[in-house]
């Protein structure tokens, strides 16, 4: 999704809530009514939004982890297209210096006597000795040569074949992630007019309940005692953070990671790339490819991830917050770090000591403000 239809999304929300008018369009899943029935309650437009959400941001880090096969694939067909090029400037060479012989045999350069022969019939032994290991060595040669261009000649069909399979690859990658980008672009569509058939009074409704759920959710965590106390980051842990907070305000963007708008992996995998610790683009990989970490022993620059697939995924910055990139419609920003149901943690920088002294970066005014939610339930899970 381009910047524009997220800014369209946060636009409808804004103007309905303002000018609590009542815009009536057709409903954007196939088994609903054509619109949404006057009394139909906000905890079922919740849940249905909550749902298309979800399905969203799966597509979108379905579409992520393409993308980054496609950009492996890309550096596959490149290496193998160089590698194709220096073989052939090699047997090119190799075939200069087999025509170069051929010329000289048609020529009839050197002797056609044996090396024994002209030891025989030449007055001077020494140097028909000399001549006889000049000729064996140049025999030497023309075979080194014969067998140079038959390993480059062979190198090359293969390269060429491994070159035209990568490119299929290639192809098919591409054609995959367009499909995967149509999906998301669907289902942003159909967060869009389910926003737009609501009032001002049911946008309103459904922010307090989403607000609601997410208090709750979090009193509950922190009154269970599994939310770590405050632990210092690592040296590169610390830099993710400041960079996260440096990003505080930007847009979110499906597929984007920065700088000027991130989704949620997006934001988390630049905050550590910056950091000098490179991790994995999706929030799939990064749960399933890093270590684990228990939520009592989180520290600062930790990853925390949410839903049953991984689907969502912020940075923890201390005391029970996270930043992170909503979803479309919202910007980068500080939320509890229970605005989503938690799935776990992980930790990038495992093995690396805490900083004995650290600042915590100052959270920029209005870094609260807006959505908290990502996709699915508003609550955390009470495990």
């Amino acid at each position: 999704m381009s910047g524009r239809s997220g800014r369209f999304v946060q636009a409808v929300c804004t103007a309905a809530l303002v000018a609590s008018a009542t815009l009536v369009l057709p409903a954007p899943m196939a088994a609903a009514a054509p619109s949404d029935p006057p009394d139909q309650s906000v905890s079922a437009l919740l849940s249905r939004l909550q749902t298309l959400y979800q399905k969203t941001e799966e597509a979108t880090e379905t579409y992520n982890a393409t993308e980054e096969k496609l950009k492996k694939q890309r550096a596959k067909v490149k290496k193998l297209n160089e590698d194709l090029a220096d073989a052939r400037v090699a047997l090119d060479g190799s075939r200069d210096d087999a025509g170069r012989l051929a010329r000289e045999q048609y020529r009839g350069v050197g002797n056609p006597l044996s090396p024994y022969m002209r030891f025989l019939l030449s007055g001077d032994t020494r140097q028909a000795l000399d001549e006889g290991h000049e000729l064996k060595r140049a025999a030497g040669r023309r075979a080194a040569t014969v067998e140079r261009l038959t390993g480059t000649e062979k190198r090359a069909a293969v390269l060429a074949s491994q070159a035209r399979d990568a490119l299929n690859v290639q192809e098919a990658l591409a054609a995959k992630q367009k499909q995967q980008r149509d999906t998301v672009r669907k289902r942003l569509a159909a967060v869009e007019r389910l926003l737009a058939s609501m009032s001002g009074e049911q946008l309103e409704r459904l922010r307090k309940l989403e607000q609601q759920g997410i208090t709750e959710a979090q009193r509950k965590l922190v009154d269970s005692g599994r939310l770590g106390g405050s632990v210092n980051p690592s040296e590169v842990g610390g830099k993710a953070v400041r960079y996260a907070f440096q990003q505080v305000g930007k847009p979110y963007v499906w597929g984007a990671s920065g700088p000027d708008s991130f989704d949620c992996s997006g934001l988390t995998s630049q905050a550590w790339a910056h950091a000098g610790g490179a991790i994995p683009r999706t929030s799939q990989e990064q749960w399933k490819s890093l270590p684990r970490v228990p939520l009592n022993e989180l520290r600062p620059g930790d990853l925390v991830l949410y839903f049953g697939g991984a689907t969502h995924v912020a940075l923890y910055i201390g005391n029970g917050q996270v930043i992170q990139a909503p979803r479309p419609g919202a910007y980068v920003k500080v939320s509890p770090i229970a605005a989503n149901p938690l799935l776990g943690a992980v930790r990038p920088d495992a093995g690396r000591a805490p900083m004995r002294d650290y600042v915590p970066p100052k959270v920029p005014k209005g870094a609260g403000a807006g959505s908290d939610t990502g996709y699915g339930s508003a609550s955390a899970p009470g495990r």
